[in-house]
């Protein structure tokens, strides 16, 4: 249950990602309910992607720049998330997903409204310690 949450979240936090910043889009219908049929599976495999790599290849990167994290007071972390969410469009380019995220700053504000909605979705729908 609890990495059907997990995806959840991401999906959720990715889909107002998309909504809210033009940089970050998927290919296909832009309005109604075609658009939904056709970006439901894409997104949820981007949710799942960006978690991985969230999981797996930030915390290495973490520990590496961590002395320019503490010089930085933390700002370095923004560049981070927004790496994070440009490889993961990197990755699933190939696979035809259609997943784009357009530039540096698309990637910054994008990485921001991520953090910003999974926390809030964390905080709205708490975990169960079943």
């Amino acid at each position: 249950m609890r990495i059907v949450t997990w995806l959840i979240t991401n999906a959720v936090a990715l889909a107002v990602a998309t909504w809210l910043v033009g940089g970050i889009y998927f290919d296909g219908p832009t309005s109604g309910m075609e658009e939904v049929k056709q970006k439901l599976l894409p997104l949820l495999i981007v949710a799942l992607v960006l978690g991985l790599v969230s999981s797996f290849v930030k915390p290495i990167v973490t520990f590496f720049t961590f002395p320019f994290i503490l010089l930085t007071l933390g700002l370095l972390l923004l560049v981070i998330n927004a790496a994070m969410l440009g490889l993961t469009a990197w990755v699933l380019g190939p696979t035809g997903v259609g997943f784009h995220v357009d530039g540096f700053w698309a990637a910054v504000l994008g990485g921001i409204i991520i953090s910003i909605v999974g926390w809030g979705v964390d905080r709205v729908w708490p975990e169960s310690d079943e």
